[in-house]
């Protein structure tokens, strides 16, 4: 991912520290986030459908859901959570 907005970063693992917070005191388990970021991306992907958008720019629509769907485990850094990202994993 393009790192042009440090911004984003700092907001993308503040909400997933939230989201692990949340997690971790029962509000929210694993498989709700999953199913929540499934959601989003069947969205997104559908909007995508009649868009004119490059690839480039279709992935960067999607990098932050799968982001959060990411944010079930332990903290990482941003640089890791894009690897894992950007391997599929």
């Amino acid at each position: 991912m393009n790192t042009a907005n440090p911004q984003l970063e700092g907001l993308y693992l503040a909400i997933s520290a939230l989201v692990r917070r949340m997690i971790e005191k029962g509000i929210l388990d694993a498989e709700d986030l999953h199913q929540a970021m499934s959601e989003a991306r069947q969205a997104a992907e559908q909007d995508l459908e009649s868009s004119s958008l490059s690839e480039a720019n279709r992935k960067a629509v999607l990098f932050p859901i799968d982001f959060l769907d990411k944010a079930d485990g332990d903290v990482e850094s941003f640089r890791s959570l894009v690897r894992r990202i950007a391997a599929g994993n």
